[in-house]
């Protein structure tokens, strides 16, 4: 390049959800959402919680950290309003840690409901004392620099699934989950329908239920190759 790419690219003002559209996710359990999304959704199943599992709920704002490096972070951090998730995209890298506890105290001062990296953290002891939850793929005590470039506000792939800003991000013990900003009320809707199916099969199976209907239905309509 005849000249260096600016050390980050942002996008502060992007579309975001209604704060009825966000409290509708609120306390949704990630397995509802992604029943409500036809089976997909949730970030790969090694990004977890680190310090302790507390689910939350909130608004998207990506940052392209790439490996071994947390500028976009910073800048993450920099737009962030109450209630956002901070979304870090390492490419899965696993020779730094992305944040510590410092990072995410000052997170937790700005007031983010959340970090989420498929990159790695550090400072367990102390990502525990600030209580914000903090999800990511593993720990270890290298620290990143903060060089660039990188991007903020932009889409990011995380733990194999594409993060826009402005999507809602909720996490629980189960693994994080994101819904596309452009399919929130198509969720929400069908959420009401997941949660009622819940409710009512386990109902049955607490009634002592051992096989459910759509299972049984098969077997009796010979759909199942029994051989000696």
């Amino acid at each position: 390049m005849i000249t260096d790419p600016p050390l980050l690219t942002v996008r502060r003002n992007f579309p975001r959800p209604t704060a009825d559209q966000v409290a509708a996710f609120a306390g949704c359990q990630t397995g509802h959402a992604v029943d409500a999304m036809s089976g997909g959704g949730a970030l790969d199943g090694q990004i977890k919680s680190i310090g302790g599992v507390k689910p939350f709920c909130g608004v998207a704002v990506p940052a392209g950290d790439g490996p071994a490096d947390n500028l976009a972070t910073f800048g993450a951090l920099s737009i962030a309003r109450p209630g956002d998730v901070i979304v870090s995209a390492t490419g899965g890298f696993k020779g730094v840690a992305v944040i510590g506890d410092l990072l995410l105290g000052m997170m937790k001062n700005s007031g983010c409901a959340a970090f989420v990296t498929d990159g790695f953290v550090r400072d367990v002891v102390g990502l525990r004392g600030v209580g914000l939850p903090c999800y990511a793929a593993g720990v270890t005590p290298n620290s990143p620099v903060r060089n660039g470039p990188g991007t903020v506000g932009l889409p990011v792939m995380v733990g194999g699934t594409m993060v826009g800003p402005g999507d809602i991000v909720l996490g629980d013990e189960d693994g994080v989950v994101v819904v596309p900003y452009a399919r929130i009320d198509e969720v929400i809707e069908r959420l009401a329908v997941v949660r009622a199916a819940e409710a009512d099969l386990e109902a049955k199976v607490k009634a002592g239920l051992k096989m459910p209907d759509f299972i049984q239905t098969r077997i009796d309509a010979g759909l199942f190759n029994e051989i000696d």
